[in-house]
């Protein structure tokens, strides 16, 4: 077994902003004093270029430096998203396939630990779609010689459905550290993911921001979240209360989690973004400059009111 699967265990692992303009050009200054502030909190390690930081969207250039801050912030595990956006100029399977293996071998050169695998949604309309996901996740092991994290998620972010039996056969493969489910609110199927990964030995990584606890109490051991991307101590308390056995704590932190969830992670699903950045600005964590999401829908101002007097009352 991987010793990063031990390392990893128990952990939070917040899938973290990038502080940009309004111009969409990375606020550097700003990032590197978010890293310091997200390395001094209570993590296992740091998620970077995922769906939460528009890590797929960004230029290879700036994934290099952004990649570099978190390095020269943390020396905790970074775990970088590797893929391709789904609005994307690529086209056709092969060529997607050969980006993501690209963007893997990258990812290693500017010091990852390790790669979570985004699922190319193509794979949903071949035949022999299952089969190639696997090797996909082998191809980027081999050639990018890091270790993997698989990672089940929900369509409107672009991805596709992961069944029990694709799950198994991912985490039989040597190379992997264990699966993240982010299926937004398919309750059976997050439930059906987790259970497909018991008596593995691997991760079980819970990305289920409206599902949290519950996704703890189907069996996920490691959270890898985007709502920990501001007021980590939230999602901290629910996973250390649950580790810890403490139920009643468990339920407390979690009705605390939930209620923050439900101010962040609604429809437009894509407007999460911004509003984590608000929670963050709101926090210190990086100033209001640097708090803007190119990438995400225009958002009305009531918005973030929800977001400051979740906050408030938090």
């Amino acid at each position: 077994m991987h010793a990063l699967v031990d390392q990893l265990r128990g952990t939070l692992l917040p899938a973290v902003v990038t502080p940009m303009g309004s111009d969409g050009v990375v606020a550097y200054d700003a990032l590197a004093a978010y890293a310091s502030a997200i390395a001094a909190g209570p993590i296992g390690g740091v998620a970077v270029w995922a769906h939460t930081g528009r890590g797929l969207y960004l230029s290879e250039a700036d994934r290099g430096k952004v990649l570099a801050t978190w390095r020269a912030a943390t020396t905790a595990p970074l775990v970088a998203g590797v893929g391709v956006p789904r609005s994307t100029g690529v086209v056709g399977v092969r060529e997607a396939e050969d980006a993501t293996v690209a963007m893997a071998i990258t990812a290693a050169g500017f010091g990852a630990d390790a790669v979570m695998v985004y699922p190319l949604a193509a794979y949903g309309e071949l035949a022999d779609g299952e089969a190639a996901a696997v090797r996909l996740h082998q191809r980027v092991a081999a050639e990018s010689g890091l270790p993997l994290v698989g990672f089940y998620l929900h369509g409107e972010a672009g991805g596709y459905p992961y069944s029990p039996s694709l799950i198994k056969e991912l985490l039989s493969l040597p190379e992997m550290l264990g699966v993240k489910t982010a299926t937004l609110d398919r309750a059976v199927e997050c439930q059906d993911a987790i259970w497909a990964g018991r008596s593995t030995g691997k991760l079980l990584i819970t990305g289920e921001d409206r599902m949290y606890g519950p996704s703890m109490m189907w069996g996920a051991d490691t959270a890898l979240v985007g709502i920990a991307a501001a007021q980590m101590e939230l999602s901290a308390a629910v996973l250390r209360a649950w580790t810890a056995g403490d139920s009643s704590g468990f339920l407390l932190a979690s009705e605390r989690l939930d209620r923050f969830a439900a101010a962040t992670f609604y429809a437009p699903i894509e407007g999460y973004v911004q509003r984590m950045l608000w929670a963050a600005v709101w926090e210190g964590l990086i100033p209001e400059e640097a708090a803007h999401d190119p990438y995400g829908p225009v958002l009305p101002r009531s918005e973030r009111d929800l977001v400051i007097h979740c906050l408030q009352g938090l």
